[in-house]
């Protein structure tokens, strides 16, 4: 004897996907102008470009995930061999800076790129933070 088949059981009621918002909540962003947004518009591979370490720039975001969740307060108050940054006199700077960079500008600021002595560099322009250099090689940058 054959059986027969049956069709499945039809649902009179069409579950829908709640809809996904595109927009950010700006709740959602705490005090937005006390974080760090990181621009990589200007950076030049003058040292990363060399780099063959993957390692190193896993390293590197978690780097900025962790600047970017400390706030610019904070990232003011450590010391710079831990999250804080440092002047370096443009004189020292070995590549030429880009052309955003005017002649009035003095000092980059450096952040340790991975929390070694290597470091990326760039300005910082409200809550924006311009990254122009990262040295994945000890003195390509400047010498230390």
């Amino acid at each position: 004897m054959k059986r027969k088949k049956t069709e499945p059981h039809q649902n009179r009621f069409e579950i829908k996907e709640p809809e996904k918002s595109t927009q950010i909540n700006k709740a959602d962003l705490h005090d937005e102008d006390n974080y760090p947004l990181f621009c990589f518009k200007y950076l030049s591979d003058r040292s990363f470009n060399k780099c063959r370490d993957h390692q190193f720039f896993i390293k590197y975001l978690k780097r900025l995930q962790s600047l970017s969740s400390l706030g610019w307060a904070k990232i003011r108050e450590s010391d710079k061999h831990s999250f804080g940054m440092e002047k370096i006199p443009i004189r020292e700077i070995k590549p030429n800076c880009p052309i955003c960079v005017t002649p009035d500008v003095t000092h980059l600021h450096a952040f340790r790129a991975i929390g070694d002595n290597r470091p990326f560099l760039g300005l910082q322009n409200g809550r924006v933070f311009q990254v122009f250099f990262i040295e994945t090689h000890f003195g390509d940058i400047y010498d230390h």
